[in-house]
């Protein structure tokens, strides 16, 4: 359960960032102000522990700012899941296991810098996706191979959110000098500068205001960049715990489904008031009781799958929870979008109304990976007894 004090913070941002979302959704910029509102309450530290200054927030509470967020603008709360996902991830693994893995003391060190730097601001993402590819970390074409005490990265990410106002990216790469026949899959965090290059154009249907580019790399880390210290990771991780690769966006897509509802009854409202029995017809009234249900029942299966997380991380139920509350997340956001928008007709869909952005950033729920197909499979799979990491024709990742 968010703590309230926190909950309120997040309402009050989610007000700010709709006053802005349609002219940064209309120019397809990146949110610059939300993430200044964003650094000023803290809450780029929302995932770093106390003892860095962070607030220490687990998964739960993640989930209830960012589906509170994403009422205001989900572009925001997107970029905004990114940054989350690599300061969750980084504080989230136990030093114990850290160090059995083989982490020595130069990651430590790196790591409390980089969640201190988020403390004060610094803006971090997630450059995992390639083309034909899209997330599927088993099949990534960006490489690493030793270079100078560290490692150099080369390659291209077709999308990344936020590409070219972050701080440092979560880049997924294979190994070029391993022999195994399965790839060896890592992640390093790289900083922005020199050999990281945004490039290309972004002018999408949905999620506009994410600025999500192309991002190209040519570049050399320090050995400590390479996250636990340990190579081969990246694909074993996304199967054992995947809160960050799969809950964290049914956060966003819950709280666009909310921002549907909502506005729907904000124009009904006012476009309906006076008449007898409030001036809205039935069938108009049962669409949007469906979409209410619906999205209700959408936020207690994510608020489930993420108390799983904080309570019993990486068990097989844990797991199944967290891709039924993005399978549910992403199809219930882009249907209820389309029913509140066939309840309140034509006038509520004009260019620029918030009820017309909602209705093309819910689009992009389903499709995100690892999208509903992908999500409905691999919990079928699971319900077969089955291990997806061998018996899905097209693995999740």
């Amino acid at each position: 359960m968010t703590r309230p004090g926190l909950r309120q913070r997040a309402q009050e941002l989610a007000e700010r960032f709709a006053s802005r979302a349609d002219e940064y959704d209309r120019r397809a910029s990146f949110p610059a102000a939300d993430f200044d509102d964003l650094r000023s309450e803290a809450l780029l530290g929302l995932m770093v522990p106390t003892r860095l200054g962070g607030m220490g927030c687990g998964f739960e509470e993640y989930v209830g700012v960012a589906a509170t967020l994403a009422e205001g603008s989900g572009a925001t709360a997107l970029v905004f899941n990114m940054h989350a996902g690599v300061t969750g991830a980084l504080a989230g693994v136990p030093d114990e296991l850290a160090r059995a893995l083989g982490a020595g003391d130069d990651f430590f060190a790196m790591r409390d810098r980089v969640l201190r730097a988020a403390v004060d601001g610094a803006l971090y993402g997630v450059a995992i996706s390639e083309r034909e590819i899209g997330s599927r970390l088993s099949m990534v074409e960006t490489t690493y191979e030793p270079e100078d005490g560290g490692y150099r990265l080369r390659g291209e990410k077709s999308v990344c959110s936020g590409a070219g106002y972050l701080d440092a990216y979560l880049v997924a790469a294979r190994a070029r000098h391993a022999q195994e026949a399965a790839p060896v899959v890592s992640y390093f965090l790289v900083s922005a500068g020199d050999g990281v290059t945004v490039d290309g154009a972004w002018d999408p249907v949905g999620m506009r205001a994410t600025v999500s580019r192309r991002l190209l790399l040519d570049v050399v880390v320090p050995p400590e960049r390479l996250l636990t210290g340990v190579e081969g990771l990246a694909v074993p991780m996304a199967y054992a715990m995947p809160q960050w690769l799969v809950a964290s966006y049914a956060a966003v897509y819950v709280g666009l489904a909310r921002a549907a509802v909502a506005e729907g009854i904000t124009y009904l409202r006012s476009h309906h008031a006076g008449g007898k029995r409030s001036g809205v017809p039935a069938s108009v009234r049962a669409r949007l009781g469906r979409a209410e249900a619906a999205t209700d029942a959408a936020t207690l299966v994510l608020a489930h799958a993420a108390r799983l997380v904080d309570t019993r991380p990486g068990e097989p139920e844990t797991n199944r929870s967290l891709y039924q509350a993005k399978l549910i997340a992403g199809d219930t956001a882009m249907e209820v979008a389309a029913t509140v928008s066939e309840a309140c007709g034509l006038g509520a869909l004009g260019r620029g109304s918030p009820l017309e952005r909602i209705f093309r950033d819910a689009r992009c729920g389903a499709i995100m990976p690892p999208r509903s197909d992908i999500c409905a499979d691999y919990l079928g799979t699971t319900a077969l007894a089955s291990d997806p990491m061998t018996a899905m024709e097209e693995a999740p990742w």
